[in-house]
């Protein structure tokens, strides 16, 4: 891992860590609700049981953050598991109504706490890219 991808696997691996941790018991309403809005951007998701879904969510989260944490980990590698994971997120974003502003993508004052999920992506891509154009100019 080169020293530039500490500060930012750091920081997005603790909260994404941290957000996985948080969701391992969820139960009942909450994880009925958290199911609900997932399968309103992929429906194919209303195959897995409300609280199914939430472990899954949880312990891909925990992998996820723990990735970008442990530095034997390629940056190539988490980034991409980033990337997808963020694109995950903002399809969500982008299929839930009220997200966005109507007839663009801008968000509304509710859905900014999905848009900004657009820097996982952007975080995730830089991490391949500058993985991948180091190792071509290290050759």
């Amino acid at each position: 891992m080169k020293l530039a991808h500490v500060p930012l696997r750091a920081a997005i691996g603790a909260f994404v860590l941290n957000s996985g941790l948080s969701k391992r018991n969820l139960e009942g309403e909450a994880a009925q609700g958290m199911h609900a809005m997932a399968t309103g951007a992929i429906p194919q998701l209303r195959q897995v049981p409300p609280e199914k879904f939430a472990k899954l969510l949880s312990y891909s989260e925990i992998a996820l953050g723990a990735a970008l944490l442990v530095p034997f980990v390629p940056s190539t590698l988490v980034g991409l598991g980033l990337a997808a994971f963020g694109a995950g997120l903002v399809q969500l974003y982008l299929k839930t109504p009220g997200m966005r502003e109507p007839g663009g993508v801008r968000p509304t004052q509710q859905g900014t706490p999905l848009a900004k999920d657009t820097w996982l992506v952007g975080a995730g891509l830089t991490l391949v890219l500058d993985d991948l154009t180091h190792r071509k100019l290290t050759r």
